[in-house]
C-alpha cells in the first residue's frame, strides 16, 4: 500500500481562503484601499439614507422632497476636498495648526457659552444669519490633532506623570467644560473619551482612569439631575415603553423601526416612521430608518464598515515610526468608533438619547467635515507607509504593473 505525498494533498476551501485573506491583508497597500473604500461606502450610505429619512419632513418644511439632502451634498462637496486636501499636508505643516487650531476651538467654544443659540436643549450652535455652525463638532478633530502633537513632542519625557498630565489634561478639560456649559452632555463624553484614549496610549497609570471615570460619573449624574428632559431620558431608557407618550417616546419608535425591518428591510424609501413618529429620523435616529429600510445585513454592514476602518486605521498606528502619526491615528479612532457605538446603542435603547450623531451618515454639515477631514489624514497616514508609498511610486512608473500587489503568489512559470 502507498501513501499519498503530503506535499500533493490539496488544500481544503477553508484553508484556501484563508491563505488567500492573508495575503490580501499583507499587501502593502491593503490599509490604504480598506480605508478609502470604507469611507466611501459609508458616505453613499449616508447620502442615501439622508435622501430617504429626510424626505417627509424636508417636503412639510421647505415643500421640496430634497431640500435637506441637497444641503447635505453640498456638504459633502465641501468635505472631500477639503479630505483630499487633508490626506496630502506633509506632517510638518499639520503640526503648525496644532496650537492655532486649538485656540480656535476655545474661541468658538467661549463664544458659543455667550451667544450661542439653543437647539433642543443644548446650548451648542453659533448662528450669523441663515448660517449656523456646531464648533463642539469641530473642536473633536482640534483637541486630537494637539494632543497628538504635545505628546509627540514630549515622547522621550513620558515616563513622567506631570509631563503625560501637564499641558493636555487641562487644556482638554478646558474645552469639556466649556462644552458642559451649554449642556451637551454627549458631546462632552466624546470629548472625555478621547482625553482616556490619549492617556492610555501614553501609559498613564491605571489609578488615573480610575480617578477620571469616577469624575465623569458623578458630573454626568450631576447634569443629568439639572435637566427633567434628560433625567427622564436618564431613568426611562432601559424600558422606554414606561413613559411612552414622553421621553420614551423617540427611543421606543426607533425600535419599532429597527424591529419592522426584518432581515432586508422593507426596502429603501419605505420607513413608515420617518412619516412623523421617529423625532430627528435624519440626525440623531437615522440608524432606525437604515435599519427599517435595509434590515438586519444593512446595520450590520454599517457596523462592520466602522470596524474595518478602524482596523485599518489601528494596523497604521501599530506600524508607523512616527509617534505623532499614532497618537493622532488612534485618537481618531476612538472619536470616530466611539460615537458610532454610542449612537448605535441610544437607538438600539441601550444607552440614554444623548443627541450624538452617526458619523458620515446622520445630516449635518458640522458634523460630517470635521470627520472627513480625519478621515482624509488617516489615508495620508496609510498612504505615506514606507511600502505603501514604495508599492504606489513603483505604481506610477512605466512597465510596473502589478508591483504594488506584492510578489506573485502562483507557480513560477520560467
Amino acid at each position: 500500500m502507498t501513501t499519498a505525498n503530503p506535499e500533493h494533498v490539496p488544500r481544503g476551501t477553508f484553508g484556501t481562503q484563508r491563505l488567500a485573506l492573508k495575503q490580501a491583508l499583507d499587501r502593502p497597500l491593503t490599509s490604504y484601499y480598506l480605508l478609502l473604500g470604507s469611507s466611501a461606502l459609508l458616505l453613499t450610505i449616508g447620502l442615501i439614507m439622508v435622501l430617504s429619512a429626510s424626505s417627509v419632513n424636508s417636503f412639510r418644511v421647505y415643500d421640496d422632497s430634497y431640500a435637506i439632502v441637497k444641503r447635505q451634498l453640498m456638504w459633502v462637496l465641501i468635505g472631500v476636498p477639503a479630505a483630499f486636501v487633508a490626506s496630502r499636508v506633509p506632517l510638518r505643516h499639520l503640526r503648525r495648526l496644532a496650537y492655532p487650531g486649538y485656540l480656535a476651538a476655545i474661541v468658538l467654544l467661549a463664544l458659543v457659552a455667550k451667544f450661542g443659540v439653543t437647539v433642543n436643549g443644548n446650548k451648542n450652535w453659533l448662528a450669523v444669519g441663515p448660517f449656523a455652525l456646531q464648533p463642539s463638532e469641530f473642536a473633536k478633530l482640534a483637541i486630537v490633532l494637539w494632543a497628538a502633537h504635545v505628546y509627540a513632542h514630549k515622547e522621550r519625557r513620558l515616563g513622567d506623570l506631570h509631563h503625560v498630565m501637564v499641558p493636555v489634561v487641562p487644556g482638554l478639560l478646558a474645552i469639556i467644560t466649556l462644552v458642559v456649559v451649554g449642556h451637551d452632555l454627549g458631546t462632552a463624553l466624546v470629548l472625555f473619551a478621547i482625553l482616556l484614549s490619549m492617556l492610555w496610549i501614553v501609559g498613564a497609570p491605571a489609578r488615573l482612569f480610575a480617578f477620571c471615570l469616577t469624575i465623569v460619573g458623578v458630573l454626568a449624574l450631576f447634569l443629568a439631575s439639572t435637566s427633567p428632559e434628560r433625567r427622564g431620558r436618564l431613568t426611562n431608557f432601559v424600558d422606554p415603553f414606561k413613559d411612552y407618550h414622553d421621553s420614551g417616546w423617540q427611543p421606543a419608535h426607533g425600535l419599532y423601526a429597527l424591529s419592522s425591518g426584518g432581515w432586508l428591510g422593507e426596502g429603501i424609501g419605505r420607513s413608515i416612521q420617518k412619516w412623523g413618529d421617529l423625532p430627528e429620523a435624519h440626525t440623531d435616529f437615522i440608524f432606525a430608518v437604515l435599519g427599517e429600510e435595509l434590515g438586519l445585513v444593512g446595520t450590520l454592514l454599517v457596523v462592520g464598515l466602522f470596524l474595518t476602518i478602524a482596523y485599518a486605521a489601528t494596523r497604521v498606528a501599530a506600524t508607523t515610526t512616527d509617534p505623532f502619526v499614532r497618537y493622532m491615528t488612534f485618537g481618531i479612532v476612538v472619536w470616530l468608533l466611539g460615537q458610532m457605538i454610542i449612537n448605535v446603542g441610544m437607538v438600539l435603547a441601550l444607552l440614554p438619547v444623548i443627541g450624538i450623531p452617526l458619523p458620515l451618515v446622520s445630516y449635518g454639515g458640522s458634523a460630517l467635515v470635521p470627520s472627513l477631514v480625519a478621515l482624509g489624514l488617516l489615508i495620508g497616514f496609510a498612504r505615506r507607509e514606507p511600502e505603501a508609498a514604495a508599492a504606489l511610486a513603483a505604481r506610477r512608473r512605466p512597465g510596473s504593473v502589478g508591483l504594488a500587489a506584492g510578489p506573485p503568489v502562483g507557480p513560477d512559470k520560467t
